[in-house]
């Protein structure tokens, strides 16, 4: 699977620590930046990551801050992103199984490098479930066509 990668220099030591898992597991990071510790903007890198996935140029994305919160933000409002801000197992689950995320947010200052790990994984191993969900998500699709101009 093609994923881009996204962080500011709060997230640079765990969006590495993911790019490396990726690449271990046999899926091609598409690196955004930063690659640097100096302090930086992180809207200069999600939103370029999420515009990639957006446009089907990466089938997933994994953003990374210090909390998460600041680039989930900025990668739910490109249209056609469903950017879910994780910090546990479950709900990188049920974010694929009930509404089909395609970009995940997490704090590299809230979770810690092996539980993140385990949150990409299942992340990016749980199909979504469809059915009454994709309702759902379709509803989701509606309301950001209606407000995305």
């Amino acid at each position: 699977m093609k994923i881009a990668l996204a962080c500011d220099h709060g997230g640079l030591n765990l969006k590495n620590k993911i790019a490396a898992y990726l690449k271990e597991h046999g899926h091609e990071a598409v690196d955004f930046g930063t690659n640097a510790t100096d302090s930086c903007d992180y809207p200069d890198f999600a939103c370029p990551a999420a515009e990639a996935v957006a446009s089907g140029e990466c089938q997933r994305g994994i953003f990374v801050c210090s909390t998460g919160i600041g680039v989930s933000i900025v990668a739910n409002k490109i249209p056609g992103v469903r950017c879910a801000h994780c910090h546990d197992v479950y709900c990188a689950e049920f974010t694929r199984l009930h509404n089909d995320a395609n970009a995940l947010a997490l704090g590299e200052k809230v979770v810690g490098e092996g539980y993140a790990l385990k949150i990409v994984e299942t992340f990016l191993n749980t199909q979504f479930e469809g059915g009454r969900h994709q309702r759902r998500v379709d509803k989701i699709s509606a309301i950001e066509k209606k407000y995305s101009k």
